[in-house]
C-alpha cells in the first residue's frame, strides 16, 4: 500500500486545529491527588500551566499523555496535592501569568538557564534535553552555517536566547523569527509543510514528531544537553520545597525509569 499523502495546510489552519485540540483538553481534565498534607503556604490545589506538545501534554487518539503530564500526576500523588492542568501554547504568556499569581507552576520545554533564573525559580531537574535544528533539508550541518539565514524559534523560549548567544559566538547575524506565538510542535509542522525553512526546538519533541514526519531532518545540535525543570514564582519557597521532595522521591522509583524509557532517551542525574 502507498502511504497516505498528508494534506498541505496553511499556517493559520495549523494553528486553528491545534488551538481547538488544546481547548478540548482544558474542558475535559482535572486530577485529584487526594487529601493534602502540604506545608503551610502551599496550595491544596496546584494550578499548572502546561505546554501543549508531545513532551508535555498531548492527545493520542482518545488518551492524554506526555512525559511532563504523566510525571506531574505522579508528583501530585507523592505530595498528596490536587493538580489542575491548564494547557497553554505561549510560554512567555504562561510565565507572565505565573508571576501574576494566576498559575502555581509552569511546565513546558524550559531549560534551567541563568537568564530564566532571574525571573522564576526552578524545581530540581526532571530530565535532560538539548536544542536541535530541524529543517526540510540536510544541507546545514553546523551552527556556523546559520549566519545570514532565517531561523524560527518558539516565542519566549530558551531557543531564542541560545540563538542570540550563537550570533555573538559566530560574529554574524542570524535572522531570528520569534514574534509569533508558535509552539515547538507548530513550528515543526510548518517545517514539514514547507512553510518554514528551519526551526530550533528541543530534541525530545523533534524526535517524537519526526517519526510522523520523516521528511524533516534533525540536522545539527544547537546546544549542549541542558537540565529541564518546572518553573515556580520567585520566592515561593514552600511550594518549591514540596515539589522538590516529591520529584526526588518519584525519581528514585522504577516508575520514573519506565517513564524515561517511554518518552526520552535519558534522564537528569
Amino acid at each position: 500500500m502507498q502511504p497516505t499523502k498528508r494534506p498541505r495546510y496553511t499556517r493559520s489552519l495549523f494553528i486553528a486545529l491545534l488551538a481547538t485540540i488544546a481547548v478540548g483538553v482544558i474542558s475535559t481534565f482535572g486530577f485529584g491527588g487526594g487529601r493534602s498534607h502540604s506545608p503551610a503556604n502551599t496550595p491544596d490545589t496546584l494550578n499548572v500551566a502546561i505546554g501543549y506538545g508531545p513532551m508535555s501534554l498531548y492527545r493520542y487518539a482518545d488518551t492524554l499523555g506526555g512525559f511532563n503530564y504523566e510525571m506531574m500526576r505522579a508528583v501530585g500523588r507523592e505530595a498528596s496535592l490536587t493538580v489542575k492542568f491548564h494547557p497553554v501554547s505561549s510560554l512567555s504568556e504562561a510565565l507572565a501569568r505565573l508571576r501574576e499569581g494566576a498559575y502555581d507552576v509552569v511546565i513546558s520545554d524550559i531549560a534551567m538557564t541563568a537568564s530564566q533564573r532571574q525571573s522564576v525559580d526552578f524545581t530540581v531537574p526532571v530530565y535532560t534535553d538539548k536544542l536541535v535544528l530541524v529543517s526540510a533539508d540536510s544541507t546545514v550541518t553546523s551552527p556556523l552555517q546559520l549566519a545570514g539565514r532565517k531561523v524560527w524559534a518558539p516565542e519566549g523560549s530558551p531557543a531564542v536566547e541560545r540563538l542570540r548567544n550563537l550570533e555573538r559566538e559566530i560574529g554574524d547575524t542570524i535572522y531570528i523569527e520569534d514574534s509569533h506565538p508558535y509552539t515547538s510542535e507548530q513550528l515543526l509542522l510548518l517545517v514539514a509543510n514547507g512553510e518554514v525553512e528551519r526551526a530550533v526546538v528541543n530534541e525530545a519533541v523533534a524526535r517524537t514528531l519526526t517519526l510522523q514526519y520523516p521528511s524533516i531532518h534533525i540536522s545539527t545540535d544547537i546546544s549542549f544537553s541542558q537540565f529541564q525543570a518546572w518553573a515556580v514564582a520567585k520566592g515561593n519557597s514552600s511550594l518549591l520545597e514540596t515539589l522538590d521532595k516529591a520529584i526526588e522521591r518519584f525519581k528514585a522509583t522504577p516508575a520514573y525509569e519506565t517513564l524515561c524509557e517511554k518518552w526520552i532517551d535519558g534522564a537528569a542525574d
